[in-house]
């Protein structure tokens, strides 16, 4: 039995001896098998900013877990990642609906409740370009990160439930500021008014995983969301072979956006927001 002092308390988990640091080979091996599931995971191990533990069967993983802000994990039998998990300083889990329920049903008992849990949230998926939406959506500039920065952050509010700007304001700006650099923001502008934006959250030769969603509130039911998201999709689908997102289950007018431009049910998320 190993001790495990986490910033929530002092708990004892079962340590498991075979867990491994996974090679990047081995984790782009892993995400090939599902890559709309695992674009997270495969972002974030190409661009070598995540830490991650695995499981593997003749050098072949079994499952992958990233450990860090998120806790994300993916694979089977995810319970035995509950050790790392209640090492980090994690503010949120998510991933595969049935990874998480398997990492939280040995994780629970030792950390406190989370502030919020959100199953059966809907990934969609969408591999064939729509009809275009005759929007003016392009990349967003260094110009347009004021007008884009309180846009971002409601809309991580919207969906969170948190203000980042209140919580970690250096942090979200910088964050704002490195997808428009990185070309992973679009913008559909009338003077001052945001008629449709999103970003790109991960990013692979598999897929495009598209966030926050937003068009400004005195903007919204006008159709804008449904051009700029067909626009959206086209534009990615000439780089990559899938664009996917995933969406609270009560969001009805983002999901009829989403299945109006012909994305398809790919699986499921939960989320456990701390």
């Amino acid at each position: 039995m190993l001790p495990v002092c986490t910033r929530f308390h002092c708990a004892t988990i079962h340590a498991v001896s075979d867990a491994i640091e996974p090679r990047l080979d081995q984790i782009l091996d892993f995400c090939a098998e599902d890559p709309v599931e695992r674009v997270f995971l495969e972002d974030v191990a190409r661009r070598r900013l995540g830490r991650f533990t695995a499981f593997a069967d003749d050098d072949r993983l079994t499952a992958l877990c990233h450990v860090g802000a998120n806790v994300v994990p993916s694979g089977a039998a995810c319970g035995r990642f509950a050790e790392a998990a209640s090492r980090g300083r994690a503010r949120m889990i998510i991933g595969d609906e049935r990874a998480v329920d398997e990492l939280w049903a040995q994780l629970a008992r030792y950390v406190p409740s989370p502030r919020d849990d959100r199953p059966g949230q809907p990934v969609y998926a969408i591999s064939e370009p729509p009809e275009p939406g005759r929007s003016q959506l392009r990349l967003a500039s260094d110009d347009d990160f004021e007008l884009l920065l309180p846009a971002c952050a409601a809309a991580h509010e919207e969906e969170i439930g948190i203000d980042p700007m209140a919580r970690d304001a250096d942090g979200f700006r910088w964050r704002t500021k490195s997808q428009i650099e990185e070309g992973r923001s679009w913008v559909w502008l009338d003077g001052e008014t945001i008629l449709f934006k999103a970003e790109a959250s991960a990013w692979t030769p598999r897929a495009v995983q598209v966030q926050q969603v937003w068009v400004d509130p005195p903007e919204r039911n006008k159709g804008y969301a449904q051009r700029g998201m067909r626009d959206l999709c086209r534009l990615l689908l000439e780089r990559v072979p899938t664009v996917c997102l995933f969406v609270r289950p009560e969001n009805g007018p983002a999901i009829r956006v989403y299945e109006g431009i012909g994305m398809l049910r790919a699986g499921s998320y939960r989320s456990l927001i701390f």
